[in-house]
């Protein structure tokens, strides 16, 4: 049985200041196999300029992430696609992790997550992340997730929505099969938390997601949220 190949895909808005980072970071799982996809969203700062060196492929496409995964699945060679956020570093041994969890029958999964900044509480944010993915078998972006190319066109990739499209796939993925959860971490960076603050944060979270899940368009929280997608 040949080993699963692995296509890691990162869509990219206004990175340039880190995006290098995170790709050096990738050089090594390149040279173990591992493909490198940067999906641009419409940057102004030359993201794509910087990333087209440390990368397989840069392209780009509608801006959002869920457009932007789609688009670099479209594109991906590899059996398994991982969708990695610009700012969320892969611990060294993430390729042979996922490759260990789709051999033993997983189709889908995530990380735990560590966020980095200089705020209190961040590890305490992380902790509730990861407890409330393993209760409810819900993954978010900073979380790492991947999922085999196979399930990933059974469920039709992500939705075209500009906010929540990896909480609305991993419930999509959780009617298959419950979520590899891997306690290894991924280092995403707490600018966020660090730019509102911790409690402000998580309530416009909370709050963000209460509703949605009642039925609000995304399209008006993501302008509630500070993101103004592309009209279509």
């Amino acid at each position: 049985m040949n080993t699963p190949t692995l296509s890691i895909i990162i869509p990219v808005l206004n990175e340039a200041d880190g995006i290098v980072q995170v790709l050096e970071r990738l050089q090594g799982f390149r040279r173990q196999g591992a493909e490198v996809i940067v999906v641009d969203g419409g940057s102004a700062d030359g993201t794509a300029e910087r990333a087209r060196p440390l990368a397989d492929c840069v392209t780009t496409a509608g801006r959002g992430r869920g457009l932007q995964m789609n688009a670099g699945a479209a594109r991906a060679s590899g059996d398994v696609f991982l969708f990695l956020h610009a700012d969320t570093l892969l611990p060294a041994s993430a390729p042979s992790l996922i490759i260990e969890a789709i051999d033993h029958g997983a189709c889908w999964g995530r990380f735990d997550v560590r966020i980095e900044g200089a705020i209190r509480g961040l590890g305490l944010v992380a902790f509730m992340m990861n407890w409330r993915s393993r209760l409810t078998g819900i993954a978010t972006g900073d979380q790492a997730l991947f999922v085999t190319r196979a399930a990933f066109l059974r469920h039709g990739g992500f939705p075209a929505i500009p906010l929540m499209e990896d909480i609305v796939f991993s419930s999509w993925m959780r009617e298959e099969a419950r979520p590899a959860c891997l306690t290894a971490k991924v280092t995403t960076s707490g600018r966020r938390w660090e730019k509102h603050g911790l409690l402000r944060t998580i309530l416009t979270m909370w709050w963000l997601r209460l509703r949605f899940f009642l039925g609000a368009s995304p399209t008006a929280l993501a302008r509630e949220y500070g993101y103004i997608p592309h009209e279509t």
